[in-house]
């Protein structure tokens, strides 16, 4: 994967992962639900966590092609 890609792929898996913490924070408003509780539900969000990792992954394949 070349330098282009990561950072397209970066940029479409972190919108996607900032509209979807935004659908629940915007339901849990909705709900009349404590902040406590949406907060909860945001970080244990099984599709926000493997967004969060593959985020992370994408960081790590991109280092090593940066210090070359």
């Amino acid at each position: 994967m070349d330098q282009q890609d990561l950072k397209l792929s970066k940029k479409l898996i972190s919108s996607y992962k900032k509209r979807l913490e935004k659908e629940i924070l915007d339901r849990s408003i909705k709900l009349r639900m404590p902040q406590n509780k949406f907060e909860e539900i945001i970080s244990n969000n099984n599709e926000l966590i493997n967004l969060k990792k593959a985020l992370e992954d994408l960081e790590t394949e991109s280092e090593p092609h940066s210090k070359v």
